[in-house]
């Protein structure tokens, strides 16, 4: 996800001596290189081995950081903690704050989307059900109790689906025209979308113009 990794500094920091790194700088590069392999290869093609190669470090020191691969695992891919931040952002900022998550051109070489690893590991249920549970936490829970209007919940998981769906062909499906048009023009579009995710939904109007009830007007060939 644009925003959320960079791929250079990401891949600098994961191959920089491990002896030149404080404790911290070596977490985040083990972070970094297993989030890339889970990504990549998912849960089984990688081991704790790989992950430490990446980095120059011994094994035993991702044992020591993470307690165990699950563990180390389970901490990369968490991709609810991404949209945490946002919790904290007033509701009209919100546009604010997703357009500069996404916005950006695509790198080539960039890690792949946060979601990638779990997806892409099979067998994983634990994970796939983890993920969900942090979705419904941030989105369909708290981000939902803070929006007004009907359909609260479905508006913030649509608004959830739409940004890591755009996030997905922006990075990593890379389509001719989601990756060349200008920010501005896409930024445009992703604005306009997410203000009607955010704000209740319009009342149906009758033929004769004046509002109707909610649900009136859905059932094809009613009176």
């Amino acid at each position: 996800m644009t925003g959320v990794h960079n791929g250079e500094a990401a891949e600098a920091a994961a191959r920089r001596p491990a002896h030149k790194r404080s404790a911290s700088a070596t977490r985040t590069a083990l972070r970094a290189a297993a989030a890339f392999r889970f990504g990549k290869y998912g849960y089984e093609g990688t081991s704790v081995r790989d992950i430490a190669g990446d980095v120059g470090v011994d094994a035993a020191l991702v044992y020591r950081y993470f307690g165990s691969k699950e563990a180390l695992f389970n901490d990369v891919s968490g991709a609810g903690r991404i949209f945490e931040p946002l919790l904290d952002e007033p509701v009209e900022a919100i546009p604010d704050w997703f357009c500069a998550l996404l916005m950006g051109p695509p790198n080539e070489g960039d890690f792949p989307h946060p979601v990638l690893s779990v997806l892409r590991s099979s067998g994983r249920d634990e994970a796939v059900a983890r993920l969900r549970a942090d979705f419904t936490e941030v989105f369909s829970r708290r981000l939902a109790a803070r929006l007004d209007g009907p359909d609260a919940d479905l508006r913030a998981e649509l608004l959830a689906a739409w940004m890591l769906g755009t996030s997905l062909m922006r990075t990593e499906i890379r389509p001719p025209a989601l990756v060349s048009t200008p920010d501005a023009t896409l930024e445009r579009y992703l604005r306009a979308g997410i203000e009607v995710l955010l704000g209740p939904a319009p009342a149906p109007v009758r033929d004769d113009g004046t509002p109707g009830a909610e649900g009136e007007g859905d059932a094809v060939g009613g009176s």
